[in-house]
């Protein structure tokens, strides 16, 4: 991560509390946020992250997600990187995308148009067969 990157996620950290009881020393933020930006970029497991690359385990770095996820530094440096963009003039909103998942979808009124009958043209059933006899399973 860059330096420059880092400063302005940094302040955006919010800061530890007092350690309650003796141990391991903790693991930097910015040390722990590359450890997070490592399994998000390649997918791998939480727990399948790599000790010898010094970013913490998996699990000090899903913790760390997930109270700065509660802290909301996620969507703060959104807008910021956001803000810093669009000052430079480097935003393309010919390029963007709404994503209809995350919209909630209207209710039907009371004078809606019933739905047409799936069973009416629904085509056979190629994994499966309605005949007992043709299953496998010994549940029945």
């Amino acid at each position: 991560m860059s330096d420059e990157l880092w400063a302005l996620v940094e302040p955006l950290l919010p800061k530890p509390g007092p350690k309650l009881v003796e141990g391991r020393p903790r693991v930097p933020d910015r040390q722990a946020l590359c450890g997070i930006l490592f399994v998000l970029h390649t997918g791998i497991q939480w727990e399948y992250l790599p000790q010898e690359l010094g970013f913490g385990s998996g699990m000090t770095c899903w913790r760390r997600l997930a109270a700065w996820n509660e802290a909301g530094v996620w969507d703060r440096l959104h807008v910021l990187l956001l803000k810093k963009l669009r000052s430079a003039g480097k935003l393309d909103w010919s390029r963007a995308v709404i994503d209809s998942s995350h919209v909630r979808a209207a209710r039907r009124g009371p004078k809606a148009v019933p739905a047409r009958s799936i069973a009416r043209g629904r085509a056979a059933s190629t994994t499966s067969s309605p005949t007992p006899r043709a299953s496998r399973s010994r549940c029945r």
